[in-house]
């Protein structure tokens, strides 16, 4: 019985960390991107955090990150190799606790099926390193209907 008892809580907690930290482990992808580095490379540049969110596509707390509140004409551009993403004046309040934005610069992301987690989502790459930067879902504002919902540790900001 406390056999049973210690295999289900086990697990109950393993599936309830997945659920809660993302999917770390799951490496971005390589190749077929102009800014290419190893694993070693990226991880000094980028550092743990930003590491694990861009290459292993975690997910950062919600309501963490600095630019949530980043409200400045710029452009927000990928932390791993600074690709143009995001124009400022395409960022809203989603009430999600990541920046949020209802448009992406032309050809700055590839979009990817994500199965993870138990979920379909569309999962939103950098276009020119690869980089995890978060997903985007159909429930934003006009005129595009979509909320492309990033990690803010994935962007860094320029102002205008």
């Amino acid at each position: 019985m406390n056999d049973r008892r210690t295999f289900l809580g086990i697990t109950g907690a393993a599936a309830a960390s997945l659920l809660l930290l993302g999917r770390a482990g799951r490496s971005a992808p390589m190749g077929h991107f102009s800014v290419n580095h190893t694993p070693a490379q990226w991880r000094q540049m980028l550092g743990t955090q930003r590491y694990a969110v861009l290459r292993e596509a975690a997910t950062e707390r919600p309501f963490s990150s600095p630019l949530l509140n980043e409200h400045r004409k710029g452009t927000f551009v990928c932390a791993g190799c600074a690709q143009q993403l995001f124009n400022s004046a395409t960022k809203f309040e989603s009430g999600t606790g990541w920046p949020s934005f209802w448009q992406v610069l032309p050809r700055a992301v590839i979009e990817r099926p994500d199965h993870s987690d138990f979920m379909e989502r569309t999962e939103i790459l950098c276009a020119r390193c690869g980089g995890h930067l978060g997903h985007v879902f159909d429930d934003g504002p006009k005129p595009t209907g979509l909320r492309y919902c990033m990690n803010g540790l994935a962007l860094n900001f320029r102002p205008a």
